[in-house]
């Protein structure tokens, strides 16, 4: 090749590799509001709370069941790429944060049905207990990545979540779902948008060691 051929193929290569690595989080964002926006409102507009529901409340649950997996397959497969080729603190901070997700989750799940098990609590009770604390949960993660990555956007929508797991418990049954739905998912719509503007005008956010 010619010497402009070569800084061409580099400079194209340089580029793919700034794309990879640097893939910005709103593709990932956007999966999620669209699991919550209609997981979530089918969930509602499916409880016996209403004289028509949309669907059975166990097809429903079915429903969030699938949409929540393919999600999850997703951020797994978004996690995998943004970290491929990164050494060092990078990648072993985001490991570490990936990991709490499932840590923290799976402690969650123990506590609650730990809780329900006692015999204690109602239904409604306890739909509002998981709406509840899942929240609460999801927004101090998030207030987490924020700190590890100084990203104000990622610490204002950790407190959005907080906010909103206040705000379910408030609502009551069936209105936790649809908190969970619109003012979750849609939270969800605003930060993959908000991204995906910065992105447009700066290019990906790059990998760097804290």
């Amino acid at each position: 090749m010619t010497a402009a051929e070569s800084l061409n193929l580099i400079a194209r290569q340089n580029e793919r590799t700034r794309r990879e690595l640097g893939a910005g989080p709103a593709r990932l964002l956007g999966v999620w509001a669209f699991t919550w926006l209609v997981g979530w409102g089918l969930v509602f507009f499916s409880n016996d709370f209403h004289a028509r529901p949309l669907m059975p409340g166990w097809v429903a649950g079915i429903v969030v069941a699938v949409l929540f997996v393919a999600a999850i397959a997703y951020s797994a497969y978004y996690g995998s790429r943004i970290s491929r080729g990164i050494r060092g603190p990078s990648r072993r901070t985001g490991a570490m944060y990936g990991w709490a997700w499932m840590i923290a989750y799976a402690g969650l799940a123990l506590v609650n049905v730990r809780v329900m098990q006692t015999g204690r609590l109602d239904p409604h009770t306890i739909s509002l207990l998981w709406s509840g604390t899942s929240l609460l949960l999801t927004g101090v993660l998030y207030l987490t990545a924020g700190m590890l990555w100084q990203d104000k956007l990622q610490y204002g929508f950790g407190v959005w979540i907080i906010v909103c797991g206040g705000a379910s418990v408030f609502a009551g049954v069936p209105g936790n779902f649809l908190v969970l739905s619109l003012a979750g998912g849609g939270g969800f719509l605003v930060a993959s948008l908000v991204y995906f503007v910065r992105e447009r005008r700066c290019g990906p956010a790059r990998v760097v060691d804290p």
